[in-house]
C-alpha cells in the first residue's frame, strides 16, 4: 500500500474541515441576522471537538468526516458525549477535489437534550494492534453505525438541529438608519 497526501496529511485535512464547518455555521447564523456565538475548542480530546454557545444553548460537537462516495458505514462516537448537555454527532461528508462540505449525517437530539443512547453499541477497538497485534478494545468508544444518523442536506438544516428556534432569531435588534 502505497502512502498518500490523504493518508498522510489526514490530521491537517481533519482540522481544515474542522475550520470550513465551524466557518459554515457561522456563516448560516449570520446571514439569519445571529451575531453573538461563542465557538470554543477544547484543549485536550475529551470527546468533542468544538463547543457552540448560543443564547445559553451550549452544543459539544464531535465531528468525523468522510469523502463522498466513501465506503465508510460507521463512525466511532465517545461515550464522553453523553454527560454533555446536547451533545450531538455532525458527520460532515466532503468533496475531495474541492473540499465543499455535504451533505451531512446527524446523531443527536433537540437543543436541552442529551445524545441518544449509544451505550448498547458494539465497543470499538483501536486501528492498530500492539505489540503482539492485538487491536485492544477502547472502552469509551462505541462503533455506530449509519443507519443510526438522520441523513440531513445543508448547513442551514445542521443549523436548525443544533438551535432550534434560537436559530431563527436575530441576538439583537437591528438598527436601520433612515437617509
Amino acid at each position: 500500500m502505497t502512502a498518500t497526501d490523504d493518508s498522510i496529511y489526514s490530521s491537517h485535512r481533519e482540522a481544515l474541515l474542522e475550520h470550513l464547518f465551524v466557518a459554515d455555521v457561522l456563516r448560516a447564523l449570520w446571514l439569519r441576522g445571529i451575531r453573538r456565538v461563542g465557538v470554543l475548542k477544547p484543549q485536550v480530546d475529551d470527546g468533542y471537538d468544538v463547543v457552540f454557545d448560543l443564547g445559553g444553548i451550549v452544543r459539544h460537537v464531535q465531528l468525523k468526516s468522510s469523502a463522498v462516495g466513501g465506503k465508510t458505514a460507521r463512525q466511532t462516537v465517545s461515550l464522553n458525549l453523553a454527560d454533555k448537555p446536547s451533545g450531538c454527532v455532525v458527520w460532515v461528508q466532503f468533496e475531495p477535489e474541492t473540499l465543499k462540505l455535504g451533505p451531512f449525517w446527524w446523531l443527536g437530539d433537540a437543543p436541552g437534550k442529551p445524545l441518544p443512547n449509544i451505550r448498547d453499541f458494539e465497543v470499538a477497538k483501536h486501528a492498530k494492534g500492539n505489540a503482539e497485534g492485538i487491536k485492544l478494545e477502547r472502552p469509551n468508544q462505541r462503533v455506530v453505525p449509519r443507519a443510526r444518523f438522520t441523513p440531513v442536506t445543508s448547513v442551514d438544516e445542521i443549523v436548525a438541529l443544533l438551535f432550534g428556534a434560537a436559530s431563527m432569531q436575530p441576538s439583537a435588534p437591528t438598527i436601520t438608519l433612515a437617509r
